[in-house]
This record gives C-alpha cells, structure tokens and sequence, in this order.
C-alpha cells in the first residue's frame, strides 16, 4: 500500500485498491467523520481549498498585529501594555501554527507570504480599519476575537487533522483575548462620561465589520457548501453570525451600551435577534483593497519583511554551515 494511502484501510477491506473510486472512498471517510491526514490522499480540490483557507488564516493573524501593535507605546499602564504585548505576540504565533499547517499540503511559505505582500492574497476584512482610541484594543478583542472564536471553534472539529490540532491552541489563546478585551469595555463603561463616550463609539464602528467577518451571505458565498460539504467547515456563514449576535447582545446590555442597529430586535418565536442589513459593498470594497487601511497594512508588512532579510539571511547561511559541518563529520568517521 502506497504510504498515501495509510488512514484510510478499513475501506480497502476485501478489494482491490486500484479498483476503487479514489474520489468516493474519500467522500466515505470524510463522512464517517474521520481526520484526514497529510500524506493521505485528497482531491485536488480540497487540498486548494485547505490551503487557500488556511494562508488566509494566517495572513490575518500575521496583519491582525498591526492595528493593535499601534497601541502598544500607548496602552494607559504598565500592566495593559504587558498584556496587549503578550496579546500580539500571541497573533504572532497563531500565523506560524497556521503557515505550518499550509506547510504539510506542500504550500511554501515564501510563496504564500510573497503572495500576501504582493497583495494577491487575501486575509480578514476587519484588519483594515483604524484603531483610533484605547476602546478600539477592547472592542477587537471583544468583537473580533469573539467574532474569531465563533468562527475557529468548529475549525477544532475540522476534517484536516494538521489545521484541526492547531486550532485548539489557537481557540485557547483567542480565548483570553477576548475576556481581556471585555474587562477594557467592562472598565470603560464603568468609568468617565467621556470613558463610556469612547466605549459607544468604539462599538459603533466596530459591530458591522465585526458581523462582516463571517463573510457573505450563504447564498452569496463561493464557498460554503463544498467546505461543509468535506468538513472543513461545520456550519455556515449566516449561522454562525446568528450565534454571535445572539450571544454577544446580552453583553452589550451588561456593559450599558447600545448596538448601532436600529432594527436589531428579539423574536420570540424563533429564539434568536433579528439584525438590520448589512453593507455588503462596504465589505466588498474593503476586501478589493479599497478599504481605509488597506495600503497602510500591506506596506507596514513589506517593510517587516524587508527588515527582516538579514535575519533569514543569516538563518540560512548559519543552516548551510552546520549541514557542511555534519557532511564532513559523516566523511571523516566513515
């Protein structure tokens, strides 16, 4: 049996590999819910998706610093400055997890960061507003790490084994992130006039972005139904934004504040919030490149990187040495 083949015996059983439908015995595992696994094989297809999704992922994680990396120097005490530092360091990570799993379905990782600063790629929306007073550190981290969450929970029960095993770290730190980010809000609300003026204002430009982070409506979204289809994804966009909605309004509530919706209203009879329209074209502009922050964000990354070439630089020519070095030990002992 050829080792890409390993994972999936009990549906070689009794016949000849070579006989089956590739394809279907695929389709079969994947609906006896069963990881698949790097050197498994897999359509084509799924292997593009996963990694399409994935280096989105952890593009947005890698540009998800930026917004919040502003406020360091400016965090109002030593203490939310170590915490907003361990915060975007924690992103940081989250994008190496995530690169490493594109990794093991034989993406390259220069390729795809080339992509993301060349500005062929894609990553989440939300990253190109402004972050413009201390509220906005406790509105990403309640809504949008939120918003995260709601999203990256299910991505633990995600067919992929690689990208599955890396969400549960991920989930665990985004975690603390927004309870970190609620305690600010909570702090805000309880505080000044001008204190609670910030957190209203900080929430009014963040709770439409953050419900577009869940991308497009069902029927609007390219793809949905395949990624549910093969478990990548386990529920989709509208539902999601549902549950968030619904569990996010009563900590609205708690905090004294009011969402910028004006039709948002409870229907009994179905258990759930029901939300005005969304500006559609306002999330698709942003994801064209035409949002407020866009430029800024892909030039603070190429300027990152390039930065950064005497760094792997000096990784590889290190890595060449020490290779040299193990060849000729391995020549003079033999």
């Amino acid at each position: 049996m050829d080792e890409n083949e390993r994972g999936m015996e009990p549906y070689l059983c009794g016949e000849s590999f070579h006989a089956m439908d590739l394809n279907q015995r695929f389709e079969d595992y994947i609906a006896a819910d069963q990881k698949i696994e790097a050197k498994d094989w897999m359509p084509d297809e799924y292997r593009k998706t996963l990694i399409r999704q994935i280096s989105q992922h952890a593009h947005s994680e890698i540009i998800g610093m930026l917004p919040e990396g502003n406020w360091i120097t400016r965090a109002p005490s030593l203490k939310r400055k170590a915490i907003l530092l361990a915060k975007v360091q924690d992103e940081a990570g989250h994008g190496l997890y995530l690169y490493s799993a594109a990794e093991t379905l034989g993406a390259n990782r220069d390729d795809l960061m080339d992509a993301l600063i060349d500005g062929r790629a894609k990553y989440s929306s939300i990253f190109n507003y402004p972050t413009l007073s201390w509220a906005d550190m406790g509105a990403i981290g309640w809504l949008v790490d939120g918003a995260a969450i709601m999203n990256q929970v299910p991505l633990c029960k995600c067919s992929y084994g690689p990208y599955a095993r890396a969400m549960v770290r991920v989930c665990k730190e985004e975690s603390f992130h927004q309870r970190q980010g609620f305690q600010i809000m909570l702090n805000l609300s309880e505080g000044t006039d001008e204190q609670r003026a910030m957190a209203q204002d900080s929430l009014n430009r963040w709770w439409w972005p953050s419900l577009m982070m869940f991308g497009p409506n069902d029927e609007s979204s390219t793809h949905n139904e395949q990624s549910m289809r093969w478990k990548i994804k386990r529920f989709s966009n509208d539902e999601l934004r549902q549950r968030f909605v619904d569990m996010t309004i009563p900590q609205v509530e708690l905090l004294g504040l009011t969402v910028p919706d004006q039709d948002l209203k409870w229907n009994e009879s179905t258990g759930h919030y029901e939300m005005g329209p969304i500006e559609w074209q306002e999330f698709f502009d942003v994801i064209a490149g035409n949002g407020p922050c866009n430029k800024e964000r892909i030039a603070a990354r190429k300027k990152a990187h390039r930065d950064g070439d005497w760094v792997r630089e000096a990784a590889s020519a290190y890595a060449q040495k020490m290779n040299a070095k193990a060849t000729s030990n391995q020549t003079h002992a033999a």
